[in-house]
């Protein structure tokens, strides 16, 4: 008898009994064990039964296809309900922020609007635009923030040399990355066009040099976009280990190189579930900008000021969250390659998430990741 026959005959003996199993409600095979450094990730006040929340968090580090999990902090009601590292990093390892640095950018601009030094539905105080007959006049700081500017910005290409963010970022764009992206030309209309873009982010930390520096110089406008983001937003909500990066002009490369740890990661997500406050009460940033800047632009519906919102879309689309999951409310920082602060203010849940997955892992990932919110209810 062949092998193959075999197996054949001995699947064949073996099924009626399956049958059999299956028919008297035999149960499923018992999950194994949960490690110790599973259980010792969470907290004993975390919120959630303690045995369900180990395992949802153990399966971001452990699930099959998610990728490669580096850290995990989840906020319950503002304190550590859980906190856990793969072997390599732990809560003083600064990870780059990639996209999640646009957000950091669009709390800024808001900051700046707020003390009266930019208007949102105001032409953009780029220069270079305002020239007679130029298009680009058209283009407000409410556009730019939503991603709807027009400009020719293409984030991804194909070969990578042709993208918008690959030449601003490494190539003829680098030592001045914001003229790079003011220089150029639409595509369409202002206002009427989605089109995610680091060059627009980039274009955002530039007006807000503009408007804090007294100066042109690299250093000036470096130092004063530094000390007032030190000042008005890291020092008092404790981030203490942001370092944000800047090209050879002085601008913030605000839509992609931040570098902090998980907990300050955590801890921006819950200056915004709070609508802007500090832990102390303190208003950092007005509430209703915090709205804004969750409110869903008229051309996109998962997308507000800088930030990702868990809106539905169209049939065919890709999402980048899961609706399907966790209330319409939630929204996220999203970085390259599986950076991720998910902040859920009817549960009062902040998840981050830090690490490095594929798009496919991706998703992947993100399913693991509404399981762990949904042990906390809405309220």
């Amino acid at each position: 008898m062949t092998p193959a026959e075999h197996l054949h005959n001995r699947a064949t003996l073996l099924a009626p009994a399956l049958l059999l199993l299956a028919g008297c409600g035999a149960a499923p095979p018992a999950e194994a064990p949960l490690s110790e450094a599973a259980m010792d990730a969470v907290t004993a006040d975390a919120g959630a039964p303690k045995d369900q929340l180990a395992r949802a968090i153990d399966d971001l580090f452990t699930a099959p296809g998610v990728g490669e999990t580096r850290a995990v902090v989840l906020l319950a009601d503002g304190k550590i309900a859980a906190e856990r590292y793969a072997p390599g990093y732990d809560k003083d390892t600064r990870f780059v922020s990639w996209s999640m640095a646009k957000t950091v950018t669009g709390v800024l601009i808001g900051m700046l609007v707020s003390d009266g030094l930019l208007a949102l539905d105001e032409p953009a105080p780029v220069p270079l635009w305002q020239r007679p007959g130029d298009p680009r006049a058209e283009i407000t700081l409410r556009h730019l923030l939503q991603m709807r500017s027009g400009l020719r910005h293409t984030e991804a290409g194909d070969p990578p040399y042709a993208s918008s963010e690959v030449r601003m970022l490494f190539l003829d764009g680098r030592d001045d990355m914001a003229k790079w992206a003011k220089e150029q030309p639409l595509e369409a209309e202002p206002g009427k066009m989605f089109e995610y873009s680091s060059n627009t982010s980039v274009i955002l930390a530039d007006i807000a040099a503009r408007a804090l520096a007294g100066s042109d110089t690299p250093e000036a406008r470096r130092k004063a976009v530094a000390d007032y983001l030190q000042q008005r937003l890291f020092g008092p909500l404790g981030m203490t280990s942001m370092v944000p990066e800047f090209d050879a002009s002085g601008t913030l490369i605000g839509g992609s190189l931040m570098h902090a740890t998980a907990r300050d990661w955590a801890k921006l997500g819950e200056m915004l579930r709070r609508k802007g406050r500090a832990p102390g009460g303190e208003q950092l940033v007005p509430s209703r900008w915090v709205e804004a800047m969750v409110t869903p632009s008229p051309v996109r519906a998962n997308y507000g000021f800088q930030i990702w919102l868990n809106g539905e879309l169209p049939e065919g689309e890709e999402q980048p969250l899961f609706p399907d999951r966790a209330p319409k409310s939630m929204f996220s920082l999203i970085g390259h390659m599986g950076q991720y602060v998910l902040v859920s203010p009817e549960q009062r849940v902040t998840l981050v998430r830090l690490g490095h997955s594929g798009a496919e892992e991706r998703k992947a990932m993100l399913q693991q990741a509404a399981d762990v919110l949904e042990l906390y209810p809405a309220r």
